[in-house]
């Protein structure tokens, strides 16, 4: 099943009257304005989607910034959005699919084959001079029934180990891997073992996903040459997703770590590296960097 539509493709099936739910999950680290954005103009009939309300459960130090909702909970979340049996979902937003990639994890790992990520975003759809409309839109509540465990996913003590045997990528932008910055998180540093591969590296620069073989040549540098084990993390599991996203589009299957490095780092049992390499030297229990970086939000991975 792809994983990408672009936007011309979408404007065809949205033209021939085909059922599709579009999803807009217009959020970035650090700002809360993505619902006033998404009133400002969005795709016509397209839904907004929440992160933080509705793509997760309240913050817990054991948990995560972002923990996974109950299926229970997510479901009454998609039948809001008018999602129903055998229905294509297009999710996007504004800023390279970074935040979208969360819920087309999500519904995948709920049992729901067809979801895509709109590339390129609004700014795609924009560009192809397709129309847009403001306000809110409030759809008839669907009748979706979603499962789980439809997408790989590991847990912190399998985070712990995951190098031994396999590759752990590390989402988030370099400088908070390396521990230089840290702003939100109680530790700076990264899961010992862990590669670095921030997600804005997927990204050509008009927001869209880099081809295939690009990717494919990206990750076998990094390690994973198709034979490998691999899992993702980034601050909370929401640009790990988009990281899983690329690694599809790739041709190549990884697990997500939901808790991330927000679970990882509370439990101050769990050891933290600094430095670029994935085993450089242990941070010790203290509380790393607090500054902020003037990225925080749209690269320095959530």
């Amino acid at each position: 099943m792809a994983t990408l539509i672009s936007a011309p493709e979408l404007r065809n099936r949205l033209d021939s009257g085909e059922r599709t739910v579009l999803l807009d999950v217009r959020w970035v680290l650090g700002r809360t304005d993505g619902h006033s954005e998404y009133l400002a103009g969005h795709l016509p009939g397209a839904v907004f989607v929440d992160l933080p309300t509705e793509l997760a459960d309240h913050a817990q130090p054991g948990r995560g910034r972002h923990p996974l909702p109950s299926t229970e909970r997510f479901q009454d979340a998609a039948r809001r959005w008018g999602i129903s049996d055998g229905d294509t979902v297009v999710a996007y937003d504004n800023n390279g699919s970074m935040a979208a990639a969360r819920v087309w994890w999500m519904l995948r790992n709920a049992g729901l084959d067809a979801v895509y990520l709109l590339d390129g975003g609004l700014a795609a759809w924009r560009a192809g001079g397709y129309p847009v409309e403001a306000g809110d839109v409030k759809p008839v509540v669907g009748r979706v029934s979603l499962g789980e465990g439809g997408m790989p996913a590991i847990n912190e003590p399998e985070a712990a180990q995951w190098h031994k045997d396999g590759v752990l990528l590390d989402a988030r932008a370099g400088e908070r891997y390396r521990g230089e910055v840290e702003p939100i998180d109680p530790r700076a540093g990264h899961i010992p073992g862990a590669v670095s591969a921030p997600t804005t590296e997927n990204l050509a620069p008009d927001g869209t996903f880099l081809p295939a073989e690009e990717l494919r040549r990206r990750f076998e540098a990094l390690g994973v040459d198709g034979t490998s084990t691999v899992a993702v993390y980034c601050g909370s599991g929401v640009t790990a997703s988009h990281e899983i996203a690329a690694l599809r589009i790739a041709g190549l299957r990884a697990a997500l770590y939901p808790g991330s490095f927000s679970q990882w780092s509370n439990n101050p049992g769990n050891p933290v590296a600094v430095g670029s390499e994935p085993l450089e030297e242990d941070a010790g229990d203290g509380v790393g960097p607090s500054g902020r970086s003037g990225a925080a939000g749209s690269s320095v991975g959530s």
